[in-house]
């Protein structure tokens, strides 16, 4: 069979049975999972975008996320039909990130991260402030409330993210933005527009984490207005990027099942200690695999070939 219809079937095959797997899935507490997982991989991946192939490390992706979240929420709750909400929710992100990006990408390095986190602090204080209490669905919401939609919605944000993540970086595009993330002065030098390509990937990034924060708002019957717009979703994605591995279009999607799997089983036993193990477990991956686990293969071909090097050395100097 060629290369190509492999790549093409394998795909087809995986999202045909995500498709179907609620069929083999019994409870909600699974599909509830299965659900977290489809959110995690779209907010990384949109990260991935922006963090891991242009090199511009947004450390304020709750102020998107939490955007998206507020806007569809009150709009749906307002009466605007659901898809029509997500999409303002979206695009609410998107006008954010350009009000943002066009002036902070200009910056470089760790004061585009410190600016950004700047930003998700104050999103955050603004909606504590302004939203302190809960928001609960409407009765009529709530009687017709089934977790199959909300699946189907996670997973076809999920593949659309994926599906465009792909598209643009095989394409003139990524390898500008690819340039970027390399070295920004060769890149400018050779002729790329650092601000219009940076600006590009900050806002499909936004668009998508927006989608999301959508779907979370769809989701959840009740919750905190303040809670799309606390920190952690901000450095989750940051921690399964770099736990996948940076970069590439596998590293997001590896790195949100290890982290749902683990973080459900030390929720369970160990509480809020599990904060720290995560801690741990970031700082070794940076320190010993900085391409993450799937780079880890790579890695021990390295040290098996440097290995075999060093014993074929020994046999000649005996």
């Amino acid at each position: 069979m060629p290369l190509k219809l492999k790549k093409t079937i394998a795909p087809g095959l995986v999202t045909a049975f995500l498709f179907c797997l609620p069929l083999f899935l019994s409870g909600d507490y699974y599909l509830t999972m299965v659900c977290s997982l489809f959110l995690y991989v779209t907010i990384s991946q949109s990260w991935n975008l922006l963090g891991g192939y242009t090199g511009q490390i947004n450390v304020g992706q709750s102020a998107f996320f939490g955007t998206g979240a507020l806007v569809a929420r009150l709009l749906w709750t307002g009466g605007l039909p659901f898809i029509p909400a997500l999409l303002c929710g979206a695009f609410s992100s998107v006008l954010l990130s350009l009000v943002i990006g066009i002036p902070a990408l200009r910056l470089r390095g760790h004061y585009f991260a410190i600016g950004t986190l700047a930003v998700a602090w104050i999103a955050f204080l603004l909606a504590e402030n302004l939203f302190p209490g809960v928001t609960f669905l409407p009765g009529k919401y709530v009687a017709t409330y089934s977790l199959l939609p909300r699946y189907y919605l996670y997973l076809v944000i999920m593949l659309s993210t994926i599906l465009v993540v792909f598209l643009v970086v095989h394409s003139r595009m990524g390898l500008a933005m690819e340039a970027i993330r390399e070295d920004e002065e060769a890149a400018q030098a050779s002729g790329v527009n650092m601000t219009k390509y940076k600006v590009i990937a900050f806002v499909i990034s936004s668009f998508f984490v927006g989608l999301a924060g959508g779907a979370f708002a769809y989701f959840h019957v009740s919750y905190y207005w303040y809670l799309p717009f606390i920190l952690m979703w901000c450095f989750e994605p940051i921690l399964i990027t770099f736990i996948g591995g940076a970069g590439t279009l596998w590293g997001p999607i590896i790195g949100s099942f290890c982290y749902v799997a683990l973080k459900e089983v030390f929720a369970l036993t160990l509480g809020e200690v599990n904060v720290l193990i995560f801690g741990a477990v970031f700082i070794f991956i940076i320190l010993f695999f900085p391409k993450g686990i799937i780079g880890v293969p790579e890695k021990l071909q390295e040290h098996l070939s440097k290995k075999a090097k060093s014993r074929q050395s020994a046999r000649q100097k005996v």
